[in-house]
């Protein structure tokens, strides 16, 4: 039984098999199939970049480009897969099998994310970074395969189910199927950032990267299972060879010939696929249609560097923003949600409206020149988010450089005190209060003066570190130097540390962290409170006890800040005690607020919506009837290459500041624009569909003159057959009268 049978019936069944609303009922698990590993795949993406960063322990530069090569392999498969499809396989096959080969890489990815693995010490960090390293590589290549793989296939194999008179069914389909796509792509970068957010652990509590794993490949292995369900419904079309294998055959045979018939003593063509002889001049003349296109691809992938970025570089910079929105609390990598919603938003506004307002104003609103405004859009987008970028800059704490020391002063003492630090005017501490700001100094030893009579001591200093100075109540006590933190808090999370200004030890805890016992005129390392971005308030509650007494504090730290609170000995334990807590500011939090990447998500999305939705139909519309496949594909490179334009800038360029990397690819869209808007003023826009019926009906009259000139051929000849043999009769009847006579 061939491919294209259906199991019981052995012939085409489309359209004759269980119908629902008038569509076949294979369509449903297609549709499901869809949804489920569209939600995989986004699910999986929305968190990589932060996976990169936060567990793999990989710098920002290393991350992207990782990512980049990622989404690059996933959009290079899709010719494979294609030619496997319809070269080998079939489209049924193909998708199951990868479809198992996808499964097996998420579930890598699941298991590469498990820290315990190998925390032997169970300290909340793996011991053997090789192994997760290794395996999450596997698991995205994998995945790369099988998502790339079952893309050209599956929207193709559902429009395969109807029969020729359900049109209109096939239409309305492949609309249900792409809203699926955005459905599932919409639903996952909510709800895996928020899995990724809770801990987990069999020993120790870490990030959750395992559940935000684990749950998209569990909705793949739903969605082989749900395909595999409806197998026996579907119509399986044998495959009938790749047409991309024969344009690559004849453009190579077209170059081959032309080179050999380079001297000059061989005329000149007007086209160098006319140099194919080879093949039918049909194919030679859609071919040149496709290449014209695939001309006008050269400056695209430009866009599709800017375009991919939401998901690795955006969402880094969301790490350094504040997501606090009132009543709901936003992750960094739930951001990306707003692509989705306006893409939902933006297509029927801009199809309903936009375009058809541009109309009646007149305006000749080419495919390509939409395409044109949508790369414009992009490089607007970029030059927000450096205005964004620029804005996190100005909140960002500068750290001492190697040949600097940075140095804060807390008073413990119950009294103000004036302090007089090198090269710096004297400071007046009011008592259980911190200096606002770190002093900078290039000295490795500085004299520190304190209080009227004046003590003086000698300090050394760490290069390249921010200490606090603990100046004790009786100055002539011990002074403590500890060392502060030289970095922001990863991940929007808090460092929270506490110093004891009391007569007696203290204990205290949260929820989240224990400090343990502080020994009086001491402090405790930081602890780092994981921000809950499930809860309406991000209030960090501590009890200080000591003895019997105790002392509720709470406080909202925001975002990535740093914080020490000075516990003084004139603490009142009690209901009011918490105004006595000192807080001294380390690092200020996140303040650039999420809400400014808004505009620039807007721009991208109208950028996408005019430049992908409209390149693809113009694609389409271009393309010959054979070779749509051939355009889907270069489409598909195009994407590909784009993705490793950022490897190269991200890796080679080494650009320090982020807004000086977004203005330089901003920059380089408008470039590419400019190209791009030449190119198409040249361009002339073809009617495939009536070149080919032109070809055709040159060739059907060829054809007809070749029969009439063959069957004149034959009359002639039959003619002159019938005249040689009536003169054979004559001569015969005239030897044979001589004869008589002789």
């Amino acid at each position: 039984m061939t491919d294209n049978e259906d199991p019981k019936k052995g012939k085409d069944n489309r359209g004759t098999g269980t119908l629902v609303c008038g569509y076949p009922l294979s369509i449903f698990f297609i549709v499901v199939n869809e949804f489920c590993e569209r939600f995989s795949y986004y699910g999986m993406r929305a968190v990589l970049v932060l996976y990169f960063k936060y567990f793999l322990r990989w710098d920002d530069d290393l991350a992207t480009s990782i990512y980049h090569v990622f989404v690059a392999l996933c959009y290079l498969t899709p010719i494979l897969g294609a030619i496997v499809a319809d070269s080998w396989l079939g489209k049924f096959k193909t998708i199951i099998y990868l479809s198992i080969v996808y499964a097996i890489g998420q579930v890598a990815m699941a298991v590469s994310a498990v820290h315990d693995i190998t925390d032997a010490d169970r300290d909340g960090s793996p011991d053997d970074m090789t192994f997760h390293v290794v395996l999450s590589m596997v698991g995205l290549f994998l995945i790369a395969l099988g998502t790339g793989g079952i893309k050209p296939c599956v929207a193709a194999f559902g429009g395969d189910q109807f029969a020729d008179h359900q049109e209109k069914q096939r239409r309305t389909f492949f609309s249900v199927f792409y809203l699926c796509i955005n459905g599932g792509s919409l639903l996952s970068t909510i709800i895996t950032p928020i899995l990724r957010a809770q801990e987990c652990g069999i020993y120790t509590k870490q990030k959750c990267y395992s559940l935000a794993f684990g749950v998209p490949a569990a909705l793949m292995v739903v969605a082989l299972v749900v395909f595999i369900v409806g197998s026996g419904m579907y119509y399986k079309a044998e495959p009938q060879g790749n047409i991309m294998l024969d344009v690559c055959k004849c453009i190579g045979f077209a170059v081959k010939n032309r080179y050999r018939h380079r001297s000059e003593q061989h005329p000149k063509r007007k086209h160098w696929m006319d140099w194919e002889e080879k093949y039918e001049k049909l194919l030679i003349a859609q071919i040149k249609m496709v290449l014209k296109v695939l001309f006008l691809y050269i400056p695209l992938p430009m866009f599709w560097t800017l375009f991919d970025q939401k998901g690795s570089r955006w969402t880094l910079q969301a790490t350094a923003m504040d997501g606090d929105f009132g009543l709901l609390v936003i992750q960094p990598d739930q951001m990306q949600t707003v692509n989705p919603i306006l893409i939902l938003t933006l297509v029927p506004i801009m199809d309903s409206v936009i375009y058809p307002l541009i109309k009646k104003c007149g305006l000749n609103f080419t495919p390509l020149k939409r395409m044109t405004v949508g790369m414009m859009m992009a490089a607007i987008a970029f030059v927000c988010a450096a205005l964004v970028q620029l804005q996190i800059d100005q909140t960002l704490p500068t750290f001492p450089s190697a040949s600097q020391s940075q140095l804060k002063l807390l008073n413990m003492g119950s009294n103000q005190v004036t302090v007089t630090l090198p090269g710096n005017d004297p400071l007046l501490l009011p008592a259980a209060q911190a200096s606002d700001e770190f002093f900078t100094f290039d000295l490795e030893i500085i004299r520190v003066s304190i209080g009227s009579p004046e003590e003086t001591k000698y300090i050394p200093l760490a290069k390249e570190k921010r200490q606090t100075l603990l100046i004790p109540s009786n100055i002539a006590d011990e002074w403590l130097l500890t060392d502060d933190l030289t970095a922001k808090p990863e991940e929007g999370n808090n460092a929270i540390r506490f110093i004891n200004g009391m007569n007696a030890a203290v204990n205290v805890s949260t929820p989240a962290a224990h400090f343990g016992l502080i020994e009086s005129f001491y402090y405790s390392n930081y602890s780092q409170i994981t921000n809950n971005y499930s809860q309406i308030t991000n209030k960090v509650h501590h009890t200080i006890q000591s003895g019997s007494q105790s002392c509720e504090y709470s406080r909202d730290f925001g975002f990535g800040s740093s914080y020490t609170l000075f516990i003084p000995s004139t603490l009142i334990f009690g209901q009011n005690c918490q105004e006595s807590v000192t807080a001294a500011e380390d690092i200020k939090p996140n303040s650039a607020h999420m809400a400014l990447q808004i505009p620039q998500y807007f721009f991208i999305t109208a950028g996408e919506v005019m430049f992908s939705v409209t390149g693809l139909e113009f694609s389409y519309s271009q393309a010959p009837s054979n070779m749509k496949a051939v355009l889907q594909a270069g489409w598909l490179f195009t994407v590909a290459i784009g993705n490793f334009i950022v490897l190269i800038v991200a890796e080679v360029a080494k650009i320090r500041k982020r807004w000086v990397e977004y203005v330089l690819f901003a920059s380089l869209l408008v470039a590419v624009c400019f190209i791009f808007s030449i190119m198409a003023h040249f361009y002339t826009y073809t009617d495939p569909t009536e070149i080919e019926a032109q070809f055709r009906k040159k060739v059907d009259k060829d054809d007809e003159d070749d029969k009439s000139q063959h069957e004149k051929a034959e009359f002639e000849m039959v003619k002159k057959d019938s005249f040689k043999s009536h003169d054979d009769e004559d001569e015969y009847e005239h030897d044979k009268t001589k004869q008589s006579r002789m």
